[in-house]
């Protein structure tokens, strides 16, 4: 059951209670209750489901599934052995790529299935959805299609960036933010993020200064979902990363 569309008390004490009282099928021991995005459930939905744990654990296993394990009740925690998952690695992402474009009949470049697993960020379901709307661009999915379709900028144009930062200023740096944002389709946030992760592979600052400028763009950023202006905020971080690479 999909917790996230059942989430009230109502449908807890109804379909849940329902097909937990009932019998299990000849042959096998117990039943199993599946519960995806649990923890989108009410905690009047959640003190229920508690309840029904405790009756029926002899006839019914349940198996929660969640986003933010915090959010479940430390009463549920406690009666579920707690597993968690952490993102899978590149190479991992960039051999099942390759093993999907196969058996689709899929053509796709070996960086093109690398720059899908740099951008899923350990996320499989995100590669593959990545996959599947850059190969429905053309008969051969490229590193350049990858980024189109992704809305993520490459590393090296979010390099040239913090280059342009240290060495031209500020009005080539804004210039060069610009033209990322309008070729790749990005948000101010997202354009954020993107440079953030980024900036840990830059080599040209030093770290003194990289603490510095995550500390401008975590402002810009909450500013911006806050609700200030994008282009005011990005360009004043963009002046502030100039005169911080600069000094």
């Amino acid at each position: 059951m999909n917790a996230s569309d059942e989430r009230k008390l109502e449908s807890i004490r109804t379909k849940v209670k329902q097909f937990a009282r009932t019998v299990p099928l000849p042959g096998t021991k117990f039943k199993a209750i599946f519960l995806d995005e649990a923890d989108a459930l009410t905690s009047d939905a959640q003190g229920a489901l508690r309840r029904i744990m405790e009756q029926y654990a002899d006839t019914c296993r349940f198996i929660l599934s969640c986003n933010y394990s915090s959010k479940i009740i430390e009463a549920i925690q406690s009666r579920c052995a707690v597993f968690r998952f952490r993102p899978l690695e590149e190479d991992k992402i960039f051999e099942m790529i390759l093993q999907v474009a196969e058996s689709e009949d899929v053509e796709i470049e070996s960086d093109a299935a690398m720059a899908i697993a740099q951008v899923s960020l350990g996320d499989l379901r995100k590669a593959i959805t990545s996959l599947q709307v850059a190969s429905s661009l053309g008969p051969r999915v490229t590193r350049e299609m990858v980024y189109e379709t992704t809305a993520t900028a490459p590393p090296e144009d979010l390099r040239e960036f913090f280059i342009s930062c240290k060495e031209h200023g500020f009005r080539d740096s804004r210039m060069k933010m610009k033209e990322i944002q309008d070729k790749y389709g990005l948000a101010g946030t997202d354009l954020v993020n993107q440079l953030h992760r980024e900036l840990e592979n830059i080599s040209f600052i030093e770290n003194e200064k990289k603490l510095e400028i995550t500390e401008i763009m975590a402002e810009a950023d909450f500013r911006m979902v806050e609700g200030g202006g994008e282009n005011l905020q990005l360009d004043s971080m963009t002046a502030r990363i100039c005169i911080s690479v600069s000094n």
